[in-house]
């Protein structure tokens, strides 16, 4: 179980996360929605021991993260938002950087990589630079990397971005598959219809703070909408995003 207690975290004294609380247990998909500048990816790096918290904690199994970071980080799988990747070296190369970063043996790391690159559809492009790797390509070097050493907690910043359609629709299965196996897994996305569709729970952060933690089919229920977005724009929006939008298309076809 990977629980966030009373997290807090504040750059230069502007509070970004504050007091965030919830629990994701193995089998979960929580999924978690904020609009931009709400705290989610924030949270998801002191999830992952990346960023230290101002205030509160990270547990793990009942365990403060902090108490054996390496060990955590062991079990740990992590997509983050932005693809930072090392240009110079090839696909398969970074891979096997990971894998022995990961104390993987190296004939199970081998058989994994090639594997995991054919079934992505990377095999073509394996000796080439990352440099030369399209968006969606980096992405899925990013998933193989985080999955590779079969980690018990998995964190999805944005995992679909740049992904083709067809991408797309293996990874929410892939992701299920994965919960299935008793994983737990954090999905934080803006794409409201894939947390709809891939989530058993959901999480909405709001200028830092939790503002719903609760199953797709209660929000609903509770906001009395037939949607998740419609509850999205009940929680967090304040504006009318039709309106807005139309204003929009009404400065663009000014003519004077």
């Amino acid at each position: 179980m990977l629980e966030a207690r009373h997290l807090v975290k504040r750059f230069f004294g502007v509070t970004v996360v504050d007091d965030v609380n919830f629990v994701v247990r193995p089998g979960e998909i929580v999924g978690c929605l904020g609009p931009n500048g709400s705290g989610k990816t924030t949270t998801a790096r002191m999830l992952t021991g990346l960023l230290d918290p101002t205030r509160g904690s990270v547990f793990f199994d009942g365990s403060d993260i902090n108490a054996d970071p390496i060990g955590f980080r062991r079990r740990l799988g992590y997509v983050p938002e932005e693809p930072y990747l090392y240009p110079f070296l090839s696909g398969r190369e970074y891979l096997e950087l990971v894998g022995r970063l990961r104390e993987m043996p190296a004939p199970l790391m081998a058989k994994k990589i090639a594997a995991l690159l054919e079934l992505f559809g990377l095999t073509g492009a394996v000796e080439q630079g990352i440099g030369s790797y399209s968006k969606g390509m980096k992405q899925k070097v990013l998933i193989i990397a985080a999955i590779m050493h079969d980690p018990d907690v998995l964190i999805f910043d944005e995992p679909d971005s740049g992904l083709d359609v067809t991408a797309t629709l293996v990874l929410r299965h892939l992701v299920r598959a994965l919960a299935a196996r008793g994983k737990v897994v954090l999905y934080s996305s803006h794409v409201l219809e894939v947390v709809e569709k891939l989530c058993t729970r959901v999480v909405v952060i709001h200028r830092g703070r939790v503002v719903a933690d609760d199953s797709v089919a209660r929000l609903r229920s509770l906001m009395a909408s037939s949607s998740l977005e419609e509850v999205f724009a009940q929680l967090v929006l304040r504006v009318d995003p039709e309106r807005t939008a139309g204003d929009i298309a009404d400065v663009v076809a000014a003519r004077a």
